[in-house]
C-alpha cells in the first residue's frame, strides 16, 4: 500500500468520476472537499455561542475568543470553519435565529453565488499619451488593431479609457477625453466588435460613457466606485453592467499617505454601501462587478492584504476583478521597470485568481492566456 497527500483539486466532481465513484455519491462527496474559512468581525456574544453550537453539530467549528462562553465582552471576532456542505447547512439553519444570525446567513447565500463564475481576461487599452505603461497606449485605428489583437489572443473583454488614473495624472477636460474616444467607438460601432467581445469604457464622464454605451459597449469601469448618480442611471438606461472600483482620495491625491484603521472592513463598508446605492436606484446586484482597487490610494502592505482575503468580498455576490498589471506594488517587491513588471504581474494576478478573482485586467493578454490555462490545469 502507498499513500500521498493531494495538492489542491480544482475539478473535483471529475476527479471523484475518474475513480469510479458512484454517480450519487460525486455530488455529495465533492462538498466535503473543500475547506472554507469566513473571518467574522464584531459578531454579537449570543450569536457567536450559538453558531458554535450549529456548526459543532454538523461537523463544522467556530474558532472563538477564549472569554466568549463567558460572555465578557458584547461582541467578538471569530472566524468560522467548514466544507462546502457546511455553508450551504448553517447558510439555511442560520436564518431562523437571532442575533444577527440571519444577516451571517445570508451573506454566506450570497458567497455561494459567486462559486461558478467563469475565468476571465480583460484587455487594457489606453486612449492617451500619459499613462503609465508606455505599450498600453494607442490611438485611432491603432486601438482597433489592439482590441482585435487582444480578442484573438484570449480576451473576452476589452477595458478602453482616454484619461489616466496614475497618481497625479493629469486632469482632462471632458472635450478632450470625448474627442480621444470618439473615433474608437465608431470604429467599434462600425465594424461590430462588440459582438466578438464585451467592451469597457474606463470613465467617470457621463458625456463620454453614454457615447461608448450607444456605440456597443456594455461595461462601465468606474475608478470612483459608483459615486455618480447620473452614471448609474446611463447603466440601467443602457442595460450595462458597473464595475464598482474602491480608491481613496483621487488619483492626485490617493498615494499622499493612504491610511486606514483596518483595511478589510473599511472597503468591505464602501462596497456594501455604493452596492445598495445602486440597488435603491434600480441597479441591480447581478449587474455590478467589484474591483478593490490595487494601488489607488493604498500601501504594498495594504494590497497585499486585499490579495491575499480577495475571497471575503464574494460574499456580496459579485463577480470580482483584479487589476494589479505592471503596477508599483511589484517595484516596492523588487525594484524592477515597468517594462519588466511582467513575471510580477503574473504572479500577483494568479494568486489573485486563487483567492477568488474572476476578471483579470491586464496589459499581457496572451501571457495571461497562457498562465491561466496552465494554472486551470495544475488545480
Amino acid at each position: 500500500m502507498h499513500i500521498y497527500k493531494l495538492g489542491n483539486i480544482s475539478d473535483k466532481k471529475t476527479t471523484l468520476k475518474a475513480l469510479g465513484v458512484q454517480s450519487a455519491g460525486v455530488s455529495i462527496m465533492a462538498k466535503k472537499m473543500e475547506l472554507f474559512c469566513f473571518y467574522i468581525k464584531d459578531l454579537k456574544t449570543p450569536a457567536a455561542n450559538i453558531l458554535k453550537q450549529d456548526a459543532l453539530s454538523i461537523g463544522a467549528d467556530l474558532a472563538v475568543p477564549s472569554g466568549v462562553i463567558l460572555c465578557e465582552k458584547p461582541m467578538h471576532d471569530c472566524m468560522l470553519i467548514g466544507t462546502l456542505k457546511h455553508i450551504e447547512l448553517l447558510s439555511h439553519k442560520e436564518l431562523a435565529q437571532p442575533f444577527g444570525l440571519k444577516k451571517l446567513a445570508i451573506e454566506l447565500k450570497k458567497f455561494l453565488k459567486t462559486l461558478h463564475y467563469p475565468t476571465q481576461i480583460m484587455g487594457v487599452i489606453n486612449a492617451n499619451d500619459d499613462s503609465f505603461f508606455k505599450e498600453s497606449r494607442f490611438v485611432s485605428d491603432d486601438a482597433i488593431t489592439q482590441c482585435e489583437q487582444m480578442i484573438k489572443e484570449g480576451a473576452s473583454i476589452v477595458d478602453i479609457g482616454a484619461v489616466s488614473s496614475r497618481p497625479n495624472a493629469d486632469v482632462v477636460t471632458v472635450e478632450e477625453e470625448l474627442l480621444r474616444m470618439k473615433p474608437i467607438c465608431d470604429a467599434i460601432a462600425s465594424k461590430k466588435l462588440y459582438e466578438k467581445a464585451v467592451f469597457s469604457i474606463d470613465s467617470y464622464t457621463p458625456e463620454v460613457i453614454e457615447y461608448a454605451l450607444k456605440s456597443g459597449f456594455t461595461l462601465v469601469n468606474d475608478i470612483t466606485g459608483a459615486s455618480s448618480e447620473e452614471l448609474i442611471r446611463l447603466c440601467i438606461k443602457y442595460s450595462a453592467k458597473l464595475c464598482i472600483m474602491h480608491m481613496q482620495g483621487t488619483p492626485q491625491t490617493m498615494q499622499t499617505n493612504p491610511l486606514y484603521d483596518d483595511i478589510m472592513v473599511e472597503v468591505s463598508q464602501f462596497f456594501e454601501e455604493r452596492i445598495a446605492k445602486c440597488e435603491a436606484l434600480g441597479l441591480a446586484r447581478e449587474s455590478l462587478l467589484l474591483d478593490v482597487g490595487i494601488g489607488f490610494g493604498k500601501t504594498l502592505e495594504h494590497n497585499i492584504t486585499l490579495i491575499k482575503n480577495l475571497a471575503h468580498f464574494k460574499s456580496f455576490g459579485c463577480e470580482l476583478l483584479i487589476g494589479a498589471s505592471r503596477k508599483s506594488m511589484i517595484d516596492k517587491i523588487t525594484p524592477t521597470h515597468t517594462s519588466e513588471r511582467l513575471s510580477g504581474t503574473l504572479a500577483i494576478h494568479l494568486k489573485a485568481v486563487e483567492n477568488g478573482a474572476n476578471i483579470v485586467r491586464c496589459h499581457d493578454v496572451k501571457a495571461h492566456q497562457q498562465a491561466l490555462r496552465v494554472q486551470e490545469a495544475l488545480l
